[in-house]
């Protein structure tokens, strides 16, 4: 079960250009002049990453004057935090069989 939520914060997450940008906006909010700074493209090119992250709901802009700064909203990322641990009792079952397996795997040899 996906939500409009979550499909346009895995859309957004899926380039690693903007998984860095809200990685470091996890840090604290940073004006859009900052985050081009670690990336070789062009502000343009960041800033439309940045957009994109806004349609998604990941991050909050405001603007001070000419200055725009970028904050990250954590509630998408909870919520993506959610779906995902609806796995986790899968992952552990599959993975404690496979512990199982080997165990006694090992001792056949």
């Amino acid at each position: 079960m996906t939500t409009p939520v979550l499909d346009l914060a895995f859309a957004a997450l899926s380039d690693p250009t903007r998984r860095e940008i809200v990685q470091r906006l996890a840090k604290g909010a940073a004006r859009v002049t900052d985050l081009v700074q670690p990336f070789d493209m062009s502000f343009n090119a960041v800033s439309k990453h940045v957009k994109v992250l806004e349609r998604a709901g990941l991050v909050r802009r405001t603007r001070a004057g000419r200055e725009h700064h970028i904050a990250l909203d954590p509630e998408p990322i909870r919520r993506i935090a959610g779906w995902a641990s609806r796995y986790e009792r899968f992952w552990s079952d599959r993975l404690d069989k496979l512990e199982a397996f080997l165990k006694t795997n090992r001792k056949r040899d």
